[in-house]
């Protein structure tokens, strides 16, 4: 119903009317490969290219192809230029370029090295082309006509082999994307002649796996291998190849994978030295050229280089995965099929293009015997052919009296009459003679390959064999199997070393390496820390350590040491509000060490309760920086403790009682922030102060104090004992 100048609509069907036709036109007809493994934008291209004669003649300037190329593709030049530029031998995309190409095209494993404009660059056909036009001309597949109706082009091009899998695509359309991996030319053509044989074989024993122009080293895993071979879905990684020059300490790079380019893999080699993740390298360039890809890694005469590149396949680009999504038109639908139904459909097409050309020739040898046939009749009495032309008064009559003076057809009195005098010799005769016997047995055995499915077969398997032959190279990307790769950790990537670390009141965290420590002469004076601040807690422990930042809000901070940036004694450290997820105004009361996460955390309150929590409770496989509700925030904390294994404690209540116990004598709790059981039994007014470890009191008898049991009243401490711990002022909680 019409309103004013708008029409109400269901959005079910703008959608159906204007929007699918569109996803349609993006999937068929730009982003998506058909069987025969080019997209419309490569077909259009490469035909323009054919049928300029650049397959057999010498180089144009690509601006020419360029130019020519819009009579069938409307979308602009820079566009079709950029097609061609991929297709090139320069640009070393492909396996198997389809373009012979001379000037800069630029290169597929770099961003930076631009390609030249088209007006300074020549291009013509490479010689594989002959494979993929191959008997274009004789009806073996469709032809449409271009966008303006004044040319035609091929819906598809008749490859004699498995382009399909030897070209790498990839394509993102409307609603799906298309991405299929390069294989080895001749591992392809040999595993289609085996599958023509016998649909059962084992693929993987002909076509071993996926192969790359930048060539590298597949890690091959055969679950996910046979997962991509049957589905058409599935991923694999590829790592680069490297040699180490031992003279000059230089690690050199020279492939790498398909998926990646130069310039991120220096990137990000860069950024882990910066970060300090990396420490053996001194530089890092790039210096191919025009002998090939080199990326240059000097490292320390003293590194392992094997090491080193261990971390470098794990922490950058140098090992890439490639993910497979085997989309593709068949018959003008799109479908993601496994290599056995690929090879399906591609023998189907193949076979339907064998048919359709052995048909055309059956068609033209026929044309011609018939004709011949004519010309034999009239040869047998060449006199009365004379007599009959010379007789005839009109030259419209002349065909029309030898058609009936010798019983022949329109076309073969028309052939005959058209034959020189000079021909007429026996040396002509016996050559057309021979002639029809040559077409009687060519048109026999055209007939019996279109009467036989097999003798089809046979002609694919050929031409298959001639291909392999021909253009069939070793492969470039070798194979490594998984179980051959020694399984390394992210802690085998870090430098193991012993740090110190030193927490303040201020919440500055300063982490010294012991060397850098003992080198001082002067620890104390040296290990500065801003004005007003002051040390209040200092563990010893390792580079690849993990550490528990217990803070005054609950809550418990994960953080490992690597990540923490060294600093000298002169420097006042890290602050942790910018090195964790903390609140302005949240400091960080305890530092402890992780140590697998096995023992106990003690948290004593104010209440005289303890609660005792095991370390595990912290855990979490992912690892997350910050655990909420890590104790209990119902009574005010006075002490906490790690315990690796049930100790002996001290309970100070006030600053006149002590109670000495064993953990073993508290109840595990199994939530962290349980407010825990009652250790000290205290009056009105009274608190606990202090808890801390046996050792860190001192006793004259340290056994007076013990409590045989919980929930008790401990026992006064002596005045030696107070003067000992200094309990002559107020307590401070530690």
């Amino acid at each position: 119903m019409a309103n004013g100048n708008y029409i109400n609509q269901y959005i079910t069907d703008t959608l159906e009317n204007n929007y699918m036709p569109y996803a349609m036109s993006v999937i068929v007809s730009r982003a998506i490969p058909e069987i025969d493994g080019f997209k419309p934008a490569h077909r259009k291209l490469l035909y323009t290219m054919y049928k300029m004669g650049l397959l057999n003649g010498n180089r144009t300037k690509s601006t020419n192809v360029v130019g020519q190329t819009m009579k069938l593709n409307p979308h602009g030049d820079a566009t079709i230029y950029e097609t061609m530029v991929r297709l090139t031998r320069g640009n070393e995309a492909l396996l198997h370029p389809f373009i012979d190409s001379k000037g800069n095209f630029g290169k597929v494993y770099s961003c930076a090295m631009a390609y030249a404009a088209s007006r300074y660059t020549e291009v013509k056909l490479d010689s594989i082309c002959s494979e993929v036009f191959k008997d274009i001309d004789k009806d073996n597949v469709d032809f449409v006509d271009n966008y303006d109706g004044t040319l035609k082009e091929p819906l598809l091009f008749p490859t004699t082999f498995p382009n399909i899998l030897v070209t790498p695509n990839k394509g993102i359309a409307v609603g799906m994307a298309s991405t299929i991996c390069s294989f080895n030319l001749k591992e392809v053509c040999e595993a289609t002649i085996n599958y023509i044989k016998d649909a059962n074989i084992d693929l993987k024993k002909f076509l071993k796996a996926p192969d790359f122009s930048t060539g590298g080293e597949i890690i091959y895993n055969e679950s996910e291998i046979d997962k991509i071979y049957e589905t058409g879905r599935g991923s694999f990684k590829v790592r680069a190849k490297y040699r180490y020059d031992k003279k000059n300490s230089v690690i050199e790079i020279f492939e790498i994978p398909y998926t990646t380019n130069i310039e991120a893999i220096i990137d990000k080699i860069i950024e882990l030295v910066k970060g300090n993740k990396v420490k053996e390298i001194n530089d890092v360039r790039n210096e191919t050229d025009l002998n090939g890809l080199k990326i240059a890694i000097d490292i320390k005469k003293s590194a392992d280089p094997e090491k080193i590149m261990s971390k470098l396949f794990k922490l950058t680009p140098l090992t890439d995965t490639f993910s497979c999504n085997f989309n593709i038109l068949v018959k003008g639908s799109p479908r993601t099929i496994g290599i056995k139904s690929i090879l399906d459909e591609w023998i189907d097409f193949r076979m339907d293009c064998v048919k359709r050309q052995t048909a055309f020739d059956l068609k033209k040898k026929s044309e011609k015997l018939h004709l011949l046939k004519g010309l034999e009749k009239i040869l047998l009495d060449i006199d009365l052919a004379i007599k009959i032309i010379r007789e005839t008064e009109e030259d419209s009559l002349v065909i029309p009296n030898l058609c009936d003076g010798f019983k022949i057809d329109l076309l073969q009195a028309e052939y005959v009459a058209e034959i020189k005098l000079r021909n007429l010799n026996k040396e002509y005769i016996i050559k057309q003679i021979k002639a029809i016997e040559e077409l009687e047995e060519d048109i026999a055995k055209l007939e019996e390959v279109l009467r036989h499915e097999s003798k089809v077969l046979k002609i694919i398997v050929e031409d298959l064999k001639r291909v392999s032959k021909k253009f069939g190279r070793d492969r470039k990307t070798d194979i490594v199997y998984e179980h051959e790769i020694k399984a390394i950790s992210e802690d085998d990537f870090i430098e193991d070393y012993a740090i110190n670390l030193f927490l303040t009141k201020e919440n500055y965290l300063k982490k010294i390496t012991s060397v850098s420590l003992q080198a001082s002469m002067r620890v104390a004076a040296e290990n500065k820390v801003k004005e007003n601040d002051e040390i209040v807690e200092s563990i010893v422990t390792t580079n690849r350590a993990e550490i528990l930042l217990f803070s005054d809000k609950c809550n418990v901070y994960k953080i490992r040491c690597y990540d923490i940036p060294e600093c000298k004694t002169s420097n006042i450290g890290e602050y942790l509000n910018n090195l964790l997820p903390m609140d302005s105004d949240e400091k960080i009361i305890k530092i402890v060490l992780s140590n697998e996460y096995k023992g106990y955390m003690l948290f004593g309150f104010e209440n005289g309760k303890i609660a005792k929590i095991n370390m595990a409770s912290y855990y979490t496989k992912t690892m997350r920086k910050k655990l909420v509700n890590a104790y209990s925030d119902k009574a005010k904390l006075v002490g906490m403790l790690y315990i690796e294994k049930d100790d002996d404690i001290v309970l100070i209540r006030d600053l006149d009682k002590a109670m000495l116990i064993n953990t073993s004598l508290i109840a595990e709790k199994q939530t962290k922030s349980s407010g825990g059981i009652t250790i000290f039994n205290l009056k009105k007014n009274s608190f606990m102060t202090k808890m801390l470890l046996k050792e860190d009191f001192k006793a004259e008898d340290i056994e007076y104090y013990r409590a045989s049991k919980i929930n008790g009243t401990g026992h006064f401490i002596s005045e030696k004992d107070k003067s000992e711990n200094g309990f002559g002022g107020q307590l401070k909680f530690v």
